[in-house]
């Protein structure tokens, strides 16, 4: 077998995104699994359709979209579950599952995949109310490779293709590729007209701001670029899922607080390869080493706690907390080291005090948690599930 096609004889399970779909399909007839293009949308949703003799439609192949043509024709006759991939693709197709949506009895359930489309979210919004539920996924997490891949994980970032490569050049490669592909086809596709290299110019500047607040005059400055620009930008790159903008959270305490969001690429692998960084030895002497770690160590929280009430502090004198996130009428803030010996700073401290945190946790890559004192521990990155396990 040739070694690019070595990942297609692997699998890694997901059965927490499985058990997520069925849970909102006990009280949803429809539901829109979100997440950017390869992340893995297409296997879940073909093993939950397999699972169920589901009808298949995936709107890149011309002979699925041939069938819906018509698409009130190819689609009221069906019964049981239905599956329309890239479904942003056909968007007068929102109208009509209202219309099919609200039949009773209820002939047929539907899960739509959608992608890159920053249009996306506003078309479910306005046909589909209080019809649809929406599931986020991204690519394999901790708990679905286990936490002795997590150096693989964090170096490869969690692209099925990326992580499950033969090695990692091969790996590198289709990171590589992927980004190309991404800026001059996939965003193309879905109604973006920004020039790929203007993107890629972008892409790569914010890359080295990843973990820092945003700053959008500063970055147009850099770029020759006016900084409504660079926010369309940023835009663009957070509604096709492959950036995160973190909002600052503000707190009546007399002090001056950053206003201005945090910006990261949400996939580490995509991360080192707009940084350049060849191998993980590399990584290891970099200088954005530590915004690496803390932008995979925020994805692995926000798995857990959801990323709806979740905000950064920052002070302007000083005092910071990585990530506030409000879960169960608690509040929990959370630090992310690289370190082998994380302990509590002044700067937590202070969040404690001034944000009146019920629980603080520090976030490093080693293998034991230990308590630090009444309200704070380190936390090994594998311990998160269960460490959060009784707040969310």
């Amino acid at each position: 077998m040739p070694a690019h096609n070595a990942y297609t004889m692997k699998t890694v399970p997901r059965p927490d995104l499985m058990a997520m779909l069925e849970k909102r399909f006990r009280s949803n007839s429809v539901v829109l699994l979100l997440g950017p293009r390869q992340c893995g949308k297409t296997t879940l949703a073909r093993q939950f359709a397999a699972a169920r003799r589901a009808e298949y439609f995936d709107l890149e192949s011309p002979s699925d979209l041939a069938r819906l043509s018509q698409p009130a024709t190819a689609l009221e006759p069906l019964r049981g579950w239905v599956v329309i991939d890239e479904v942003q693709l056909k968007p007068e197709l929102f109208a009509l599952l209202r219309v099919l949506v609200d039949r009773r009895p209820l002939p047929a359930r539907f899960l739509l995949l959608g992608s890159a489309s920053p249009d996306l979210a506003s078309h479910t919004a306005e046909s589909l109310a209080g019809r649809v539920a929406l599931v986020g996924m991204a690519g394999f997490n901790l708990s679905e490779t286990g936490v002795t891949a997590l150096r693989r994980l964090w170096w490869r970032g969690g692209f099925p293709r990326s992580f499950l490569a033969a090695s990692d050049e091969e790996s590198r490669q289709w990171r590589s590729d992927f980004i190309q592909t991404f800026l001059e086809r996939d965003l193309r596709r879905f109604g973006v007209q920004v020039a790929p290299h203007a993107l890629r110019r972008f892409w790569n500047m914010v890359a080295h701001h990843h973990g820092q607040i945003w700053n959008a005059s500063e970055i147009g400055r850099s770029l020759g670029e006016a900084h409504t620009t660079v926010k369309r930008h940023l835009d663009i790159l957070c509604g096709a899922f492959v950036m995160r903008q973190l909002p600052p959270w503000f707190e009546n305490i007399g002090k001056r607080q950053v206003k201005s969001p945090k910006v990261y690429l949400r996939d580490s692998g995509l991360l080192h390869e707009l940084l350049g960084v060849p191998a993980f030895a590399a990584l290891e002497a970099h200088p954005k080493i530590g915004a690496s770690w803390e932008g995979f160590a925020l994805e692995e929280v926000l798995r857990l706690t959801g990323d709806r009430e979740a905000d950064f502090w920052n002070t302007q004198g000083g005092a910071e907390l990585d990530l506030l996130v409000f879960a169960n009428g608690q509040r929990l803030g959370f630090e992310f080291k690289y370190a082998d010996a994380p302990a509590v700073t002044k700067s937590l401290t202070i969040a404690r005090d001034d944000l009146k945190l019920n629980r603080a946790f520090i976030v490093y890559p080693g293998s034991k948690s230990y308590p630090l004192n009444k309200w704070a521990e380190a936390v090994a990155i594998g311990d998160l599930s269960a460490k959060l396990a009784q707040f969310v």
